[in-house]
């Protein structure tokens, strides 16, 4: 951090400390929300998302070949292979706005194209297929459906354009990053060793991320039944791999990986976090600095104003797995337009203010502001299109 703006952050606090009035219930309120999201992060998110997202993340940087990493997923690789790939990943991992950026950032430092990359952070929570059948379920299959065409091609469409607005940019990283490959390196597994153990790590992802299912019928919920038995013996069949299949110094580059990726985000997740349920509190609740009723009021109908506002407030707010469909269950009730449900279902779940501090730590200013633009405002034209012209 430069000088000045070590300044500037010391005269933000001073100034925050010194004007901000915490004897108001509103503030003092605002304040406790904060921390009660937090929490509820924490203990929903952090161990059984993140922790195995990370260690994801940490293989995919030193046990995939960099050269596989550009020949699949560089900016020069098929279109039709790097982006088929990306967009329908989240079909596999059901993961939140912030559980994907371990593995996005995994993705894209080992020499994915910012095209595909970028189709793959949007895909990866957007597309997962419990919330598009729960939506289906319980806000009507017309939601369900345009959720799921809507979000594949969202990933397709927001890679190409960050594809194309950055051609000159990837094709230098490209360059860069080709010329510092090792060409020496050695592997020591098979082919199916490694399909194998990245397989193991992400069926733990899949299984440790399991919710309680709202009815207990079904396929998912006789998976969750075993989720802890399975997660066991994934665990113990990656401990037999991991000693026979890897060297011990590649244990340890793994894990000093992993924690580079984990003190890089934690932080900005964190702080994304609070500032989240600062505004606008937990969902479901009213007590942010924005309160809900006023978002209510900006929602009804399907005018461009209320698809706009139902973008921008999903894109911001911070939405765990599956927690965006009762809640627009209850703005649906309150008047809210399914056009505008639909922007914010095409929005929230791929984006939120944590997911915004990681990603500009990873592409820049510029690039994030970018791709939120692109995912605000085709959420907001696909809102329009379905609530004034489908139905």
């Amino acid at each position: 951090m430069k000088e000045y703006q070590k300044l500037i952050l010391i005269v933000a606090v001073f100034l925050a400390a010194y004007f901000i009035p915490f004897g108001s219930p509103l503030v003092g309120g605002a304040i406790i929300e904060a921390f009660h999201l937090l929490q509820e992060y924490a203990r929903e998110h952090v161990l059984f998302c993140l922790i195995p997202a990370f260690f994801i993340a940490g293989a995919i940087a030193n046990f995939i070949s960099q050269g596989a990493v550009i020949k699949y997923f560089g900016s020069g690789a098929s279109r039709i292979v790097a982006y088929s790939v990306a967009s329908v990943s989240g079909t596999i991992l059901a993961v939140c706005s912030c559980t994907v950026l371990p593995l996005f950032s995994g993705i894209y430092r080992r020499g994915a194209g910012i095209g595909p990359a970028c189709a793959f952070l949007y895909s990866g929570p957007a597309i997962n297929v419990l919330a598009i059948v729960l939506t289906a379920r319980v806000l009507g299959w017309e939601l369900g459906l345009a959720r799921a065409v809507g979000a594949v091609i969202f990933a397709v469409v927001i890679g190409l354009l960050m594809a194309f607005f950055y051609r000159k940019d990837d094709q230098n990283r490209l360059a860069s990053q080709m010329a510092g490959m090792d060409e020496d390196e050695s592997e020591t597994r098979s082919p199916g060793q490694n399909i194998l153990f990245f397989l193991t790590l992400v069926l733990i992802l899949i299984f440790a991320t399991l919710s309680q299912p709202a009815e207990p019928v079904g396929i998912y919920n006789a998976l969750y039944t075993v989720k802890w038995p399975v997660v066991i013996a994934l665990l113990t069949f990656l401990a037999f791999i991991l000693v026979k299949w890897f060297k011990q110094e590649e244990r340890k580059d793994w894990v000093n990986t992993t924690w580079d990726f984990a003190k890089q985000i934690l932080p900005l997740l964190f702080a994304g976090v609070l500032v989240a349920g600062l505004l606008m509190g937990r969902p479901g609740s009213d007590a942010g600095l924005i309160p809900v009723r006023y978002i209510e009021v900006l929602v009804g109908g399907n005018s461009l104003r209320a698809n706009l506002v139902a973008s921008v407030v999903g894109a911001f707010m911070y939405f765990a797995t599956l927690t965006e469909i009762p809640i627009l269950q209850g703005l649906l009730g309150a008047g809210m337009g399914k056009g505008p449900a639909l922007a914010l279902l095409l929005a929230g779940p791929a984006l939120s203010l944590p997911n915004m501090l990681v990603i500009r730590s990873v592409l820049g200013t510029q690039k994030t502001v970018v791709f939120v633009f692109l995912v605000v405002v085709m959420a907001t034209a696909s809102g329009m299109v379905f609530g004034n012209y489908v139905l």
